[in-house]
């Protein structure tokens, strides 16, 4: 145990005193000091006390309380790092510093769970890629606009930076052609990446359409005002709401030939067998239930 393992209880927050044996004086849980306040711990001592704390978790029992212990202790030990890291994203636009912290955190856990003392290495550089891993798959997912397959968005990294270096040898911006040859892709796929590079970003629909629009009061028509055209299908979603009353009306029998023709997209002839009736009364029935909600539904309007 060295010089720095036998500091009292108040340097690392503890309720007991490392002694110079290694084993504390008081408190102690799977021959690991008690440490009260283990987040308080300052990141040298945390080095530290980590490699004591590794050393005992490769050798206590999983599922158990001292090994429990023991990883969540590193757990709050650590989470410096995590705070250190979610620092280079301040400034990242509409992103909660918490929720950084917490994805940050999962990354530090699967650090703890596979770092081997045996490999030489100090722990916050094993931990480190863990926790970047996990805050850049965090942003990968959510920072798009729209919500697009995780394919396309890393296809949307691989042709931005391909333009960018093609751009630079041709002196002008790369053709389709020649990004699919350089990524050794088809058309289709680049084509599909370029059109879903489009949801990365959103723009607002009261932006000004253009500078010609501008009206004498200073103010011109939005792109939401610009856009858009008269949808066909909500004329059918009234219809359909006018029909459900008068389809109620129906009898049983004309109810069951609409749902057979129309839900189950049953033909004329195996609604006729399913119903006992020849093919041509079928479609007289069906010619005048339909002839009778079309009337139905001029007389509401």
């Amino acid at each position: 145990m060295t010089a720095e393992m036998q500091q009292s209880s108040s340097t690392y927050g503890t309720a007991t005193t490392v002694g110079p044996t290694g084993a504390p004086q008081h408190q102690a849980i799977g021959g690991l000091p008690w440490i009260d306040d283990a987040a308080s711990v300052a990141p040298q001592d945390a080095r530290v006390l980590s490699r004591l704390f590794f050393d005992r978790l490769q050798v206590l029992e999983e599922g158990t309380h001292a090994h429990s212990y023991a990883r969540n202790t590193l757990i709050e030990m650590n989470l410096a790092l995590v705070h250190f890291v979610a620092g280079r994203y301040r400034n990242r636009p509409a992103t909660d510093r918490e929720e950084i912290v917490q994805v940050g955190t999962i990354g530090l856990i699967k650090a703890i769970d596979r770092f081997d003392l045996s490999r030489e290495t100090e722990f916050t550089t094993f931990a480190i890629p863990y926790i970047v891993g996990e805050m850049k798959r965090f942003f990968r997912d959510t920072s798009w606009a729209v919500h697009v397959p995780r394919r396309l968005q890393e296809l949307r990294v691989e042709l931005s930076k391909a333009k960018e270096h093609l751009s630079v040898l041709l002196d002008r911006d790369p053709t389709v052609p020649e990004l699919a040859s350089y990524l050794d892709l088809a058309e289709s796929d680049v084509l599909e990446g370029l059109v879903a590079a489009n949801g990365y970003t959103a723009g607002s629909l009261d932006v000004p359409w253009s500078d010609a629009d501008v009206g004498p009061d200073g103010e011109g028509r939005t792109l939401a005002e610009c856009l858009g055209a008269c949808d066909p299908s909500l004329e059918l979603v009234e219809n359909l709401g006018s029909l459900a009353p008068l389809i109620g009306r129906l009898s049983e029998r004309d109810r069951r030939l609409l749902q057979m023709r129309f839900g189950e997209e049953m033909t004329q002839s195996q609604i006729g067998e399913a119903m006992g009736y020849s093919q041509m009364h079928v479609s007289r029935l069906l010619s005048r239930i339909l002839a009778k909600l079309r009337a139905g539904l001029l007389t509401e309007r």
